[in-house]
């Protein structure tokens, strides 16, 4: 059954046999497949080369999943890729603590084929959409933030990221940290939380910094909006706002 396949997926477990079954069936189903035997060397090949997902077994000598999956979330350039553990029945209780750390699934051991292609398959299908929103972006001359009502990120494009660094390198003695599930910058929340509060959305202006403003949209999530971004000088495309955010034609002339 093999197929063309682009992904590259690591293995860390310490368990050859594992190791064997999980390569072999990936493998042959079309991933490039990466191995490792402790989450330390797992954490030093990710330097060398970044896989597109990475299933983790939770006990390992050294330090464990739920540790390794700390230091990969961590660190800004493996944050983004998809981790899902590895476990066995008796340690379900303990995923919870995998979820906190960033994992986005988990699969039950003894391992059984069918489930693993199917988890994969779904985690990077989520990876694929987000890469389209991105490119959608891109393409209509948006940037965009989502966040909570009270502040959070929740996601944003690169384009975004680079935006906010740029016009909030500094806020009082330390450098503003734009990531995922940080606070925005504090000067740019001053003003979005009085129009949340006042329900003045969708599409209430924002100054951000000298060259950009923005546009706060309701996201379809509850409790969580988008933050829209292009340069001051351009006008508002309309036409490209309605398709890629899915707005009314009233929402976009407003």
């Amino acid at each position: 059954m093999n197929k063309i396949i682009n992904e590259t997926i690591l293995i860390v477990d310490d368990t050859p046999d594992n190791l064997a079954v999980l390569s072999d069936m990936l493998f042959e189903y079309g991933y490039r497949v990466l191995v490792a035997t402790d989450g330390l060397s797992a954490l030093d090949q990710i330097n060398h080369l970044q896989p597109d997902i990475i299933l983790l077994d939770v006990v390992m000598p050294g330090i464990d999943g739920f540790e390794t999956c700390h230091r990969l979330k961590k660190n800004h350039l493996t944050k983004d890729i998809p981790i899902i553990f590895m476990t066995g029945l008796s340690e379900l209780d303990n995923l919870l603590k995998g979820f906190k750390e960033g994992a986005v699934d988990y699969i039950v051991k003894p391992i059984q084929p069918t489930e693993v292609i199917a988890r994969i398959d779904a985690q990077l299908s989520q990876k694929h959409n987000a890469q389209r929103v991105e490119q959608t972006l891109d393409h209509t001359g948006f940037s965009a933030i989502a966040f909570t009502k009270s502040g959070i990120i929740t996601w944003l494009s690169v384009s975004a990221n680079k935006i906010l660094s740029d016009c909030y390198p500094i806020e009082q003695v330390e450098k503003v940290i734009i990531e995922r599930d940080r606070f925005l910058p504090q000067t740019l929340l001053e003003q979005i939380t009085p129009k949340i509060k006042a329900q003045k959305v969708p599409l209430t202006d924002v100054q951000i910094g000298s060259q950009y403003s923005g546009k706060i949209v309701p996201s379809l999530i509850d409790d969580e909006y988008l933050l829209l971004i292009q340069k001051s000088r351009q006008d508002w495309d309309l036409a490209s706002l309605k398709v890629s955010f899915g707005l009314t034609a009233r929402e976009a002339e407003i």
